[in-house]
């Protein structure tokens, strides 16, 4: 995989599981570098794709190329958490399929500008759409009680109490303003540190992305938006990176589908409304060995893809297994 390009996972077969109809309409969730939305557009001649990304440079990237295929692609600077509003401003109000592929990505990771990256120094932001509050913020105004939380949460860190120490302690002589400096930290006060085969910085580095970017909030939020969106026999494909994301993505599916757990001889069946999903696969695909072998990034991905059914979509509120703990801060409270 080349520095410059982000590779797409499972590129095969989230298409193929999309179904991609001439005449269809697609929600790329995630445009990123654009692999998913150019595979859709070329596997049928009349499809079209409107794309979401939340980053502005992914955007200024895709304009270089999106103009060759006129309008049968509309990208849109906005979260897919908002796809239903900004659908509507194109009077768009039902889909065929929609894609996500969910994570931090290459471009991002690759630039030490973006601050997502421990390898490489840069500012502390980790910000998608390069606002704020961003990392830097959390570290710096948190305290360790708070900072725990979210590393525990977010990033399953087992040492995340003695971490969050650390860097209280650390910003007293100096605020914690790089990625390198982060890093340094983390790794001084994680024991067994040296011999570790996965950077000491791993897990607080998610953890913070997570938080800032309010990444299980919006996977939420858009997972809701398709299901509300798609048409009957419409696809919903989802490729995850790690336990958090496909934990909410599996929980969604299961609470939606037409196979669902009932009652128990002790407990009468729950009355359930009608389901809006049938599995496209038995649980979750996995990459081939041989994409893995070409991109190592592959290794943790799992693609879990449902149908549309004519149920109406679920009115509740459930969070989806979102993780809540004691003393974790609120996003919108960090700058206050």
């Amino acid at each position: 995989m080349g520095a410059d390009r982000h590779v797409s996972v499972m590129l095969c077969e989230a298409v193929g599981a999309l179904n991609v109809r001439d005449n269809g309409v697609y929600v790329d969730a995630t445009l990123g570098d654009g692999g998913y939305t150019r595979a859709i557009l070329e596997a049928a001649d009349t499809a079209c794709v409107y794309a979401f990304d939340r980053d502005p440079t992914a955007i200024a990237a895709a304009e270089r190329w999106a103009v060759g295929y006129g309008e049968r692609l509309r990208l849109i600077n906005r979260p897919f958490a908002d796809m239903e509003a900004a659908l509507a401003g194109f009077d768009v109000t039902e889909v065929d399929g929609v894609a996500f592929d969910i994570g931090v990505s290459s471009m991002h990771l690759d630039d030490a500008e973006r601050g997502f990256s421990f390898l490489k120094d840069g500012p502390l932001s980790m910000r998608m759409d390069g606002g704020r509050p961003d990392a830097a913020d959390v570290v710096a105004q948190e305290d360790d009680k708070a900072l725990a939380a979210v590393f525990q949460a977010y990033g399953e860190e087992r040492h995340a109490g003695r971490i969050a120490r650390a860097i209280v302690k650390a910003r007293e002589h100096a605020p914690i303003e790089t990625t390198l400096a982060l890093a340094k930290i983390v790794e001084d006060a994680t024991p067994g540190a040296k011999g570790s085969k996965i950077h000491p910085a791993t897990r607080v580095f998610q953890a913070l992305r997570i938080f800032v970017n309010d990444e299980l909030g919006q996977l939420v939020a858009g997972l809701r938006a398709a299901e509300r969106l798609l048409k009957p026999a419409g696809r919903l494909v989802v490729v995850t990176f790690h336990s958090l994301e496909d934990r909410i993505v599996k929980r969604f599916f299961a609470s939606r589908s037409a196979v669902r757990a009932g009652g128990s001889r002790h407990q009468p069946e729950p009355q359930l409304s009608p389901a809006t999903f049938a599995m496209a696969h038995s649980g979750a695909l996995a990459p081939t060995e041989a994409e893995i072998a070409r991109n190592p990034r592959a290794r943790s991905a799992k693609l879990r893809a449902g149908e549309r059914l004519t149920g109406p979509a679920f009115s509740g509120e459930d969070d989806l297994g979102i993780p809540r703990r004691r003393n974790m801060p609120s996003l919108q409270g960090v700058m206050s």
